[in-house]
Formats: structure tokens, sequence, C-alpha cells
């Protein structure tokens, strides 16, 4: 690692945007993990009866679940289409644009009617605006990770990029408080007002990314005429290897929130341990204390490095899998809330807040948009499918198969991690702190 290398990670103090700019895209965290995650706790709560109905709820929930899965198969486009665009136009741009399409996307879905109403055409329909939502989200990560990471000073990319991060336990509370209270609506309307909601929380978050100032690493990158014609050929051709790495690493992520989160509300619904409004609570409750785990998490690389964590994580998560089932079949609430909060605080947000530097620093400036956001969208095509794949053994083998699964995610991180390099190691802490000596910060705006 040379100081050189350490420049395409932006000036070494930051600039004097960094904080407006991280609490800017994390805002569009909020808005679009609100509309994102909304749509799966919906699919695992209601969308089984409106727009799959039949006389067993175990297909109307498979159907629902597939229907989730459509979304995250969709996001490694909208990862290509945004990290083209980002490497190509800017990171702003991606970062309005993504955020306008999810908006209408999921306020469409409050406006759906449902198969009762007009048969077929309502899960059609579901499946349509769901594959929008998913390109919106697969352009969304890339763009704000990268603003965030570019502008923030070198001994505190995991700190700024976990406030982005924090954003999508943010977006999850809000979700869930919205359908912790429209549940008591009745019909209908427990799941349309949560979508239809979610367009006051656009408009804001529109006014605050229009006022964010463009990356300093991409102008860097434009101004010396290093802008690649094709992003997506070049960082496949030299950079695939890293590419697999981030899969491996994030499936340990998104795919074990599937299984423990996502589909964990369907479980302990279905299997009647709790009911929509306890499930919904510890839901909350989780999510809430993930908003300060995550940033928490992000500060720990900054002194540890990224590598550590992960691999600590990840063996944890290989362990968990089993007693996490065993203690929600207890069906004491106070366990449930326990059990969710670990796996969501500790498995789940301690990788997202080492990924929101860990992965932007395995890819050259050029190409970092790109190689990023394939490396972190491919994986939501395993991550979507999760839920349904769950379910389908849980008919097989009981609870055993969904804890099973679980323990195997953790392993493929475990393995990532093992096989990636540290980016923030000793001897990078020791350049940044040299350089950051001899350099004159940048003065904050107010």
């Amino acid at each position: 690692m040379s100081n050189e290398a350490l420049t395409m990670r932006g000036p070494v103090h930051g600039t004097k945007d960094a904080k407006r700019v991280a609490i800017g895209s994390g805002v569009g965290a909020v808005i679009e993990t609100y509309d994102f995650i909304g749509f799966g706790t919906a699919a695992a709560l209601y969308f089984g009866t409106a727009f799959f109905p039949g006389g067993d709820p175990l297909t109307g929930t498979l159907a629902a679940f597939a229907t989730l899965g459509v979304g995250f198969a969709a996001r490694p486009l909208g990862g290509i289409i945004g990290g083209h665009l980002g490497d190509r136009i800017g990171r702003k741009p991606v970062l309005v644009s993504s955020l306008i399409l999810m908006g209408l996307a999921t306020f469409a879905i409050g406006l759906l009617p449902t198969y009762a109403q007009v048969g077929l055409l309502a899960p059609a329909l579901l499946v349509t605006v769901r594959v929008i939502q998913g390109l919106a989200f697969g352009a969304e990560w890339g763009g704000a990770i990268l603003m965030s990471y570019e502008h923030a000073p070198w001994k505190q990319k995991g700190k700024y990029t976990g406030i982005v991060q924090a954003g999508f336990p943010v977006g999850l509370l809000l979700a869930n408080l919205v359908f912790l209270f429209s549940v008591h609506l009745g019909n209908e309307w427990a799941w349309r007002v949560p979508f239809l909601a979610s367009i006051i929380l656009v408009a804001v978050g529109l006014i605050i990314r229009s006022k964010v100032p463009e990356s300093p690493v991409f102008e860097d990158v434009k101004e010396h005429g290093d802008i690649v014609k094709s992003p997506i050929v070049e960082v496949i051709r030299d950079d695939w290897r890293n590419i697999v790495r981030g899969i491996g690493l994030r499936i340990a992520e998104t795919a074990g929130y599937a299984v423990s989160v996502t589909y964990m509300i369907s479980y302990l619904h279905n299997s009647g341990l709790a009911d929509k409004t306890q499930t919904l609570v510890a839901l909350c409750i989780a999510s809430g204390i993930g908003i300060f785990a995550t940033m928490a998490w992000g500060r720990l690389t900054d002194k540890v490095g990224r590598r550590p964590v992960y691999i600590a994580s990840t063996a944890f998560a290989v362990l968990f899998g089993v007693p996490m089932f065993l203690l929600v079949n207890t069906g004491l609430f106070l366990f449930i809330i326990a059990t969710i909060v670990i796996s969501y605080a500790v498995c789940q947000n301690s990788l997202a807040g080492a990924q929101g530097a860990w992965f932007p620093e395995l890819f050259q400036a050029k190409t970092r948009s790109t190689g990023a956001s394939l490396a972190y969208q491919i994986s939501a095509m395993v991550s979507g499918f999760t839920p349904f794949i769950t379910t389908l053994l849980f008919v097989a083998l009981g609870w055993v198969g969904p804890a099973l699964l679980f323990s195997l995610y953790g392993a493929i991180g475990l393995w990532a991690a093992l096989a990636t390099r540290e980016t923030w190691g000793p001897r990078e802490r020791r350049l940044a702190a040299e350089a950051a000596a001899t350099t004159k910060p940048a003065k904050v705006t107010a």
C-alpha cells in the first residue's frame, strides 16, 4: 500500500461537506430501505392473502416470498446501470434518480388493486412494481456509499460510511412502526397506508439530496481524463476476484438477514409463537438498537481494520443458527426479542458497518462504483429468494432446515473474509496518520 494509492480515497482530512454528504446519503438510504424492506414485511403478513389467495396459507406465503425475490433479482441490473452511470457521469445523478424511481414505485404499491378486485392482473402489477423497486434499490447503494466514502477523512471512512449504513435500520424501524400503527386499521388499509405514506419521505429526501455536492474522487478522475468507457467490462476483467469475494461477504449479511428477520416474521406468525403486533414490536426494538450498532461497528473498523470485524461476526453466525431457533421456539416473548436483536445487531449490523468502507477500498476509483455495486447487488439474488427457499426447507426438515441455512450463509461469509485482503491494516493506518499530520484540514462549513 502506498500514499499514492491512499490518495484515491479522497482528501486526507475529508472535504468540508463530509458530514453533510454522509447525512444526505443516509437519509436516502432510510427512505429506500423503508420502501424496499416494507415490502418484505407486507409480503410476510399480508400479500399472501391480498394477491395470492387460496385454501392453503403456506401456498400464499410462498407466492408472496417469490414476488419479494423478484425485486432482489432485479437489483444486480440496477447495480450495473447505477454503477455504470456513477463511473461515467458521477455519483450524485444516480442518487437523485434512484430515489425518484423508488418513491414512485412504492407509492404505486399502495394503489394496487387486489386479487379479489381484478384477478390475475393484481399479482402481475405487484411483480412489475417490485421489479422497478429492485432496479432503483440496486442503483442506490453504490452512489450513496461512495459519496460518503469519498468525502470522508481517511482515518474515519468506517465512521462516515457507517452513518449511511445506519440508514437501513432507520428505514426498517420507520417501516415497522408504520406497520405497527396500520395493523389496527384493518382490511386493506393495514398494508396500503405504509406504502402511500412513503411519498412524504421521498419529498424530504429529494430536497436534502439535491444539495449534496459531487464526489471529489470522481471529479479528480474526470479532470485527469480517466473516465472509463465501459466500467463493467474493465472491472470484470481486472477485478473479478474481488467481485466474487464481495458477493460472498455480502451473502452472509443480506441472506442471513433474510432468514433471521424476513423469514422469521412469517415463522413466528404461522407457528403461533407470536402475533403480528408482538413480531413488529420485536423488529422495532431490534432496528432501533441496530441504528447505533451499525455506526459503532463502522467506527470499530477504523480502529482494528475491516477484516477482523467480519471474521469474528461471521464465525459467530455459523454457531448461532440452531440456538437462534431454539430460543424463539420457547415462545417466550423476551427470548424472541433477544434473538432478533442479536441476529440483527450482531450478525447483520456488524457486517453492514464493515462493508461501507471495505467494499469501495477493494476497487480502483475509476471503476469503483461499478465494482462495489456488482459485488453488493449480485448477492441480492440469493438473499431475495432465501425466504422462499427457507419456507421449503421448513416443510422438508422443520426448523432445523432454516437454522442450518443461516449457519451456511455465515460460513460463506467467513470463507470470503478469510480470502479477502485487508484494506485498512496497521500499515494503512500508519500511512494515513503520517499524511494527516502533514496536511492541513479543510475548513468545515456550517
